[in-house]
């Protein structure tokens, strides 16, 4: 990332959001009349270590860990330049779209045809459209998730519900588990539930609730790294209170094998009330 990068706005009568080339990432959003929803450092896009932490990267061809040590983390579409596709409005609805092949990124560890499609539509809600499609002769396996960091009070007064019931994985303690009632955050999580729910983030010092839906994603994945973590990660450092990630995926066992010819849509939509 850095100063450079081509930066996509939207300015209309639904809200404001800001779209960067490199790696799709929608890195603000604020609908009409509302704070921001979307958590980006202040000086995020000016960092050229890598990907920021804000907004909702793109999370794929795989999640978390590479298939070898030096493969990068959560896949090659978060740091590519993708190619943009340009930007419609109808209305009070605007869309940005934007596009990956292997014309933008390849790598050793993924040697398959794709074509890769994110589509980012901003009205009353934010919906993400994201669809691999597999262009090759043989099926590949893709790991994915929209990675989305949600704006918030205070991290430690928020409570996550929707998930009771849900069994998760729990990649801090390293167990399974399953979740009893809301989820109340008291340090750093990171786990991965197999839930298909609605989640919603009530938040008492914003006053408002953020509802996020998801399609054609098996998981939901809830991550803050807490004070300890968060001051080795400079574009968070001392803002790891305000925000929380709520993110849908398809992750651990829950991958997604796409046939050949064949396409896979994972959509996320995210929306504001008033609590």
């Amino acid at each position: 990332m850095n100063a450079s990068t081509t930066s996509r706005r939207v300015d209309g009568p639904a809200g404001t959001a800001e779209v960067l080339d490199t790696g799709a990432l929608v890195l603000r959003w604020a609908p009409a009349g509302r704070d921001p929803v979307l958590f980006a450092h202040p000086g995020v896009g000016s960092d050229p270590a890598g990907p920021p932490h804000a907004g909702v990267p793109v999370c794929w061809p795989w999640f978390g860990p590479g298939p070898e040590p030096d493969a990068p983390a959560h896949g090659i579409a978060r740091a590519a330049v993708w190619r943009y596709l340009g930007t419609t409005s109808d209305g009070d609805v605007t869309v940005v779209a934007h596009r990956l092949t292997p014309d933008e990124a390849t790598s050793p560890w993924w040697p398959h045809p794709y074509r890769l499609d994110l589509e980012a539509t901003f009205g009353s809600a934010l919906t993400l459209r994201l669809t691999t499609a597999n262009l090759g002769d043989e099926p590949f396996v893709v790991g994915e998730a929209l990675h989305a960091y949600l704006a918030v009070g205070d991290v430690r007064e928020v409570r996550v519900g929707g998930l009771d019931g849900a069994a998760f994985h729990d990649k801090v303690a390293g167990e399974d588990r399953v979740q009893e009632g809301d989820l109340v955050l008291t340090g750093e999580t990171d786990r991965v539930y197999r839930s298909t729910a609605p989640v919603v983030v009530s938040d008492p010092v914003l006053r408002r609730r953020l509802v996020v839906e998801a399609e054609g994603a098996a998981d939901r994945v809830v991550w803050n790294p807490w004070a300890g973590k968060a001051a080795g990660i400079d574009d968070i450092g001392g803002h790891w209170s305000r925000f929380v990630c709520v993110e849908a995926a398809n992750a651990l066992a829950d991958v997604v094998t796409v046939a050949p010819g064949a396409t896979h849509t994972l959509t996320y939509r995210l929306s504001v009330e008033d609590l």
